[in-house]
C-alpha cells in the first residue's frame, strides 16, 4: 500500500490511468490514427470499462486497445495481443505502478514502430494464433488457443501466413 490513511491497495494504481491517458492523448496527437472512445465489455459475461482504441489510417499497422479496469489496463494491439497492468493487485506481489507505466511506453513504443508480428498455425488438436511484440526493451512471444469459427475468421482476414504491422504514420506538422 502507499501507506495514506484510508487508502486502498487499488488506489496505488491510478497513477497508471493517469499515464495510459496521457500517452493515449500524445500518440492521438503525435500519429494518424482514428480515437474511439465507448463503453465495451471486457469478455462475455463482464461489466463495461472504459474503452479507448486508436485505429492508425493505414490498415496496414496494428490497432491499440486500452481498457480502463479497476485496478488497472487491459492492453490489446493488434489481434491477438494481450496484455494486463497489472498482472496482479495484491500487496503481496507488489507490482510497482512506475515499472507498469514503463512497460506501457515500451509496449507501446515497440506497436507504434512496427515490431507487432502475428500468424495463425495450424495444428493437429486445432489452431493456434502466435504473436512476438519486439522493440527498445521488449521482446516477448505468445500463443494460445482459436476456436475453429476464430481461426477460419483469422485465414480470411489474411492471418495464415505471418503479419509483420507496418509502423504508425506520423502526422505532418
Amino acid at each position: 500500500m502507499d501507506g495514506k490513511p484510508g487508502a486502498t491497495e487499488t488506489d496505488r494504481f491510478a497513477t497508471l490511468h493517469e499515464a495510459a491517458e496521457i500517452l493515449l492523448d500524445e500518440l492521438t496527437e503525435r500519429y494518424q490514427v482514428e480515437r474511439r472512445e465507448g463503453k465495451e465489455p471486457l469478455g462475455l459475461d463482464e461489466a463495461l470499462v472504459r474503452t479507448v482504441r486508436l485505429i492508425p489510417r493505414m490498415p496496414t499497422a496494428a490497432p491499440l486497445a486500452v481498457h480502463f479496469t479497476e485496478p488497472g489496463l487491459s492492453l490489446r494491439f493488434g489481434r491477438w495481443w494481450a496484455e494486463t497492468l497489472p498482472v496482479c493487485a495484491c500487496e503481496t506481489c507488489e507490482e510497482d505502478p512506475a515499472i507498469l507505466a514503463d512497460r506501457l511506453r515500451i509496449h507501446t513504443g515497440a506497436l507504434v514502430e512496427g515490431g507487432l508480428w502475428e500468424r495463425v498455425r495450424r495444428g493437429l488438436s486445432g489452431s493456434w494464433f502466435e504473436t512476438r511484440l519486439i522493440g527498445t526493451g521488449v521482446k516477448s512471444d505468445r500463443e494460445g488457443p482459436l476456436s475453429a469459427a476464430g481461426a477460419r475468421d483469422a485465414r480470411r482476414g489474411g492471418f495464415a501466413a505471418p503479419i509483420q504491422w507496418a509502423p504508425w504514420q506520423r502526422r505532418s506538422l
